[in-house]
């Protein structure tokens, strides 16, 4: 069964100024990776649509999604900057923002509808430093958590599994589903480094690896087989989430991990393994970060090979 490729136009359109490395570039480099590798034909690609401000608020405040929609720009010069400077809105960004929100509410009603095993929401801007209150770290919205609490709400869910691969830490995420013993969340990421958070995390439902620079494949399996694999396996999750961020790519100089392409290859592998085993293969993927081109294309090919499966 093909995996469920999901996007929009918008999600291109979207930009924080010159120069900024969170870029419409990075959906390019990826679609240029997929065809290149003979990947494109083994996905079915979907439109996705707007989330409605009832869904967001699921997993924010209202008055927060009301000061983005307040927020927006309307005109085509003009960044709007919701944080302390690293994440901005021009005119098409709200517009994306609500749509990389609904490709992950899509993506979930794909794969528990059967159409696909496995879905893969290839949009920006991305989502898990967006927290219940607050955008920030080039999120507006948090699109896997409005993706896991409509997976809850509406599909009637008991136990999710998110988990976290990239290099920062998921603050946002955490910040949303800490305590909520229906979602066991694992985050991976560089520690001490943006956004400082994560290494003090208490939540039972919450495991998290901070992990130091430089870290290489070979440290990062054995934390992960550790620490996550088999409390994932005794969680016995009945759909698996995945912040795919791969800045912790060696090529990436937006962090110091070590990871090669393989790696990233390695732990889609292993989570696939657990969602045959456990809930029908079932998985939703939404992209986070991953910012040095080339490699960001290698690596969410890579991803999806490995979703895809060959069983």
């Amino acid at each position: 069964m093909n995996l469920a490729f999901i996007s929009h136009q918008s999600c291109k359109e979207h930009r924080m100024g010159a120069h900024h490395p969170e870029c419409p570039e990075r959906l390019y480099a990826i679609q240029d990776r997929l065809i290149a590798s003979g990947m494109e034909m083994l996905l079915t690609h979907y439109d996705a649509p707007a989330a409605s401000v009832e869904q967001l608020a699921r997993v924010h405040e209202r008055d927060y999604i009301q000061h983005i929609l307040d927020s927006a720009p309307q005109d085509a010069d003009t960044l709007a900057w919701i944080d302390g400077g690293d994440t901005a809105m021009n005119d098409h960004t709200l517009e994306a923002a609500l749509h990389s929100a609904g490709a992950a509410i899509l993506g979930v009603d794909l794969v528990m509808s059967d159409r696909h095993h496995a879905a893969f929401c290839c949009a920006r801007p991305p989502g898990h430093h967006a927290g219940r209150r607050n955008g920030g770290g080039f999120c507006i919205f948090n699109n896997l958590a409005a993706g896991a609490a409509h997976a809850l709400e509406q599909h009637g869910l008991e136990r999710i599994a998110i988990v976290d691969f990239d290099v920062h830490h998921g603050d946002g995420t955490e910040n949303i589903v800490s305590g909520d013993e229906r979602i066991l969340f694992c985050s991976s990421f560089q520690h001490p480094f943006y956004p400082g958070t994560g290494a003090n995390s208490t939540a039972p439902n919450v495991i998290n690896l901070p992990l130091p620079k430089l870290t290489d494949g070979a440290a990062y399996k054995a934390a992960v087989e550790s620490a996550w694999l088999p409390c994932i396996d005794a969680f016995a999750p009945q759909l698996i989430m995945i912040s795919a961020g791969f800045d912790g790519h060696i090529e990436d100089d937006m962090a110091h991990f070590n990871l090669h392409t393989s790696d990233y290859g390695w732990i889609t592998r292993e989570l696939h393994k657990l969602a045959v085993k456990h809930c029908q293969e079932r998985v939703v993927s939404c992209l986070e970060g991953g910012y040095t081109l080339s490699a960001l294309g290698r690596c969410v090919s890579t991803h999806l090979d490995e979703l895809i499966g060959h069983a």
